[in-house]
């Protein structure tokens, strides 16, 4: 089993900043990729992010591409969000994601994970 903590939530204004972390823990693997995903509510939770083990590939969905930037520290199994130019559509919580995988493919799909943290809410006021 691998347990995702994430922090890093908060209440901000539009146009501001934060930056969410989520820290893997218990068993782990070789490969795997990390991703987030939101959900606002009555909505279907969606993509935001994702990186692979390596940190060489990553993936943005449109909506956030050129406001938030994925990073992770591999020594740390910790993968960071960093939010900017924040919207009021973007809240939501936001979940960090566990996948197990040796595919070049990033995964966009909620299915295509293995593991899931609790969330953090994510409030963008106008």
């Amino acid at each position: 089993q691998v347990q995702l903590v994430e922090s890093g939530g908060g209440l901000v204004q539009a146009g501001g900043s934060l930056r969410l972390s989520c820290a893997a823990s218990g068993r782990t693997f070789s490969r795997y990729d990390m991703g987030w995903f939101r959900q606002a509510p009555g909505k279907e939770r969606e993509f935001v992010a994702a990186i692979s083990w390596s940190g060489i590939r990553v993936d943005y969905a449109d909506s956030v591409k050129g406001r938030f930037t994925i990073s992770s520290v591999t020594a740390k199994n910790t993968v960071y969000l960093q939010m900017n130019s924040l919207k009021p559509e973007d809240t939501a919580a936001y979940y960090c994601a566990y996948r197990i995988t040796t595919a070049q493919a990033m995964a966009r799909q909620v299915y295509e994970y293995d593991y899931w943290g609790q969330g953090t809410q994510v409030t963008v006021s106008s």
